[in-house]
Order: C-alpha cells, then structure tokens, then sequence
C-alpha cells in the first residue's frame, strides 16, 4: 500500500481514537505530503469539516491559493459528493480512497450513499426541496455585476 494512504488510515483511526469519525485524509504534490485532514465535524460542530475539506482548507491558507491543480488527494474513505464537488471546484485531479461509500454504509454511515443516490434524481424528485427563483425584472444581476468587474 502506498505511504499517503497509509498515513491517510493511520489519521483516520486516530481521530476514532480522539472520539470523532473514522476518515482522514492526505494531500500531496510531485510526490510530497503537503497537508493532511480528519473529519472535526463534532468537536467543531461543523458539518463541513471532512477530513478532505480540512486539507484543502490548510493547503489553501498555506499557498495563498484557491487552485490545487496538480495535487493529488488520499482518503481513507471515498469522498462525499460535498468533498468530491470541492476537489473538481479547486482542480485536485487524482483521487485514491480505501473504503467504498457502501463500506461506510455498513458500519451506519449512509449519508454519503443517500445523496449521491439522491443527486441522480431530477430536482421534483429529490428529499430536499430545490427550485429556481430567477431575478425579476429590473432587479441587479450579481453575475453580470462579477462579469464587468473581472
């Protein structure tokens, strides 16, 4: 097994340990651990803070950056769509993962596979509600005022 994804699953039984989930997560360019993540999601009372999301997040700070293209993400567990959609949104382009969402389903941890199980339905279908609201008439366009401004 490679040294990232071991380090990945050492971080993420650890954090067991530490009485949080058991996911973590490495971050690596040209073959170089740059940052590393564990799901904080109940000390911080966050539930954005996936042991993906929590490197990004360092190595952003860390490179005065919101682009990662280039890096490559190790995780101890496949991500969520909300870490997969940030790793396309920041340009991460390779991922490994050791288990498999319905691994995680398993031990209780079904959120991951009900989303993405859910984001295959169209909108009316979906458990959240979503609809478009579009601008009335007359009223400012944030994406025309971003536009004009770039």
């Amino acid at each position: 097994m490679d040294e990232f994804m071991k380090r990945a699953i050492e971080l993420a039984a650890e954090n067991v340990r530490n009485g949080e989930e058991p996911f973590g997560a490495v971050l690596v360019k040209n073959g170089k651990l740059v940052s590393e993540g564990v799901n904080d999601t109940i000390r911080r009372y966050d539930v954005t803070a996936h042991a993906e999301i929590m490197a990004i997040r360092k190595a952003q700070k860390m490179m005065h950056t919101p682009v990662l293209d280039g890096y490559t993400m190790y995780a101890s567990g496949e991500p969520c769509p909300m870490c997969l959609a940030a790793m396309y949104f920041v340009g991460i382009d390779q991922i490994y993962f050791a288990s498999a969402v319905e691994d995680v389903a398993v031990i209780g941890l079904t959120r991951s596979a009900e989303i993405y199980e859910d984001l295959k339905k169209p909108h009316a279908e979906r458990q959240v509600h979503i609809e478009q609201m579009p601008l009335e008439a007359g009223q400012l366009n944030p994406l025309t005022l971003w536009k004009e401004n770039k």
